[in-house]
């Protein structure tokens, strides 16, 4: 794939960038090297090489899911205005 000049302007225009004129050869030259780079990798023999999230093999540490407060809802809804069978009650708002 090549960038042409309109292409440049075009990028430039989606991206707000103001590209003067003087500047559209520059930057379609850039922009075709990193295409050529991008197409490069393609080639690239990927066959049965795992996707992986870092160059470095990384185990998350997790903890333990469990409970570690509550069991007190009483306190909960002691300031709450309403509350019935230790909900918050709320006005109706919409009919």
């Amino acid at each position: 794939m090549s960038v042409d000049a309109d292409t440049v302007r075009r990028i430039g225009h989606l991206a707000r960038i103001r590209i003067s004129d003087d500047e559209v050869a520059a930057y379609e030259g850039e922009l075709n090297a990193i295409l050529g780079f991008v197409e490069q990798l393609s080639e690239v023999d990927v066959s049965g090489v795992e996707p992986m999230t870092s160059v470095t093999p990384m185990v998350l540490r997790r903890r333990a899911d469990g409970v570690t407060d509550g069991g007190y809802p009483e306190k909960v809804v002691a300031n709450a205005p309403l509350s019935e069978d230790n909900f918050f009650m709320v006005p109706k708002v919409v009919e």
